[in-house]
């Protein structure tokens, strides 16, 4: 299967840190989209997991996405992919939805390690950044030929929601205008 399943599917949220603000391209769209999958996710049920890298020296995750993040620790790493961190766990989900930072380094070597473990893993492109364009689109670009499939956090929600109609088609919705 190709497409999200609410019953399949993780969310992975990488290292949406503060000292990533100044340093990456389109900070604010992707901490506010990245906050709009939790939310998402939080309205359909699906585990979150949340990272951070060398929190001591990057900083923690940003408050406009903690703030989504109540009951979720995220685990602290020092190793850049999130699925080999201490703790790393998706529920028993096979499928993760991964956002965050950076796309050419903790996103990809997240997404390369949960596709060796047979995780179908989506990337929402626009909840990814790097420092340059150049490495952002290297990073998709790898993740995408490996296997993960590209999508946007709109085109997720409304997966993951199925159908129109429903309490959370209507909650799903409110977040994505």
């Amino acid at each position: 299967m190709r497409t999200l399943d609410r019953e399949r599917a993780a969310l992975v949220v990488v290292d949406v840190q503060e000292a990533f603000r100044p340093a990456v391209q389109d900070f604010e769209r992707v901490a506010a989209e990245t906050a709009r999958l939790i939310q998402g996710a939080r309205v359909l049920g699906l585990p979150v997991v949340a990272t951070e890298q060398y929190p001591k020296g990057l900083g923690r995750t940003v408050p406009e996405v903690a703030e989504h993040l109540a009951g979720v620790e995220p685990i602290e790493k020092v190793c850049f992919s999130a699925a080999a961190a201490d703790g790393f766990d998706l529920g028993g989900r096979d499928q993760a939805l991964v956002c965050g930072i950076e796309a050419h380094v903790c996103v990809s070597q997240t997404a390369h390690d949960l596709l060796e473990r047979g995780v179908e893993v989506h990337v929402a492109r626009d909840a990814v950044t790097s420092r340059t364009t150049e490495n952002r689109e290297v990073g998709l670009h790898k993740m995408e030929t490996a296997g993960a499939v590209l999508t946007s956090v709109e085109t997720a929600l409304f997966e993951l929601v199925g159908a129109a109609g429903t309490d959370e088609f209507k909650q799903v919705q409110r977040l994505v205008k």
